[in-house]
């Protein structure tokens, strides 16, 4: 059994900052690639930003130089802080582990983050 639980959205106002969390616990031994996705409403779910056990990271364009991925491995934790917020970075953010010993993704329950004046 795994889970992952994330938290830190919530409500802020264009040009604000977040800092999102995701912890995996449970049987999950060997954590590979840890990605954050959204899901704005009406919209298909889309990648954020994606950082490997080494640490190379990647982002979708529209977010590069205001958000940053990190994660602390010994904690089974990925993090997303993002600044500048736009309004158009509303959705439910998602994290996605991939464990690599038994070839499996898991997904978080998803956090809302709204961005509004």
């Amino acid at each position: 059994q795994v889970q992952l639980v994330e938290s830190g959205g919530g409500l802020v106002q264009p040009g604000g900052s977040l800092r999102l969390s995701c912890a995996a616990s449970g049987s999950i031994f060997s954590i590979g690639g840890m990605t954050w996705f959204r899901q704005a409403p009406g919209k298909q779910r889309e990648f954020v930003a994606a950082i490997a056990r080494g640490g190379t990271s990647n982002y979708l364009e529209s977010v590069k130089g205001r958000f940053t991925i990190s994660r602390d491995n010994a904690k089974n934790t990925v993090y997303l802080q993002m600044n500048s917020l736009k309004p158009e970075d509303t959705a439910v953010y998602y994290c996605n582990v991939y464990d690599a010993l038994s070839r499996k993704n898991y997904w978080g329950q998803g956090t809302q983050v709204t961005v509004s004046s």
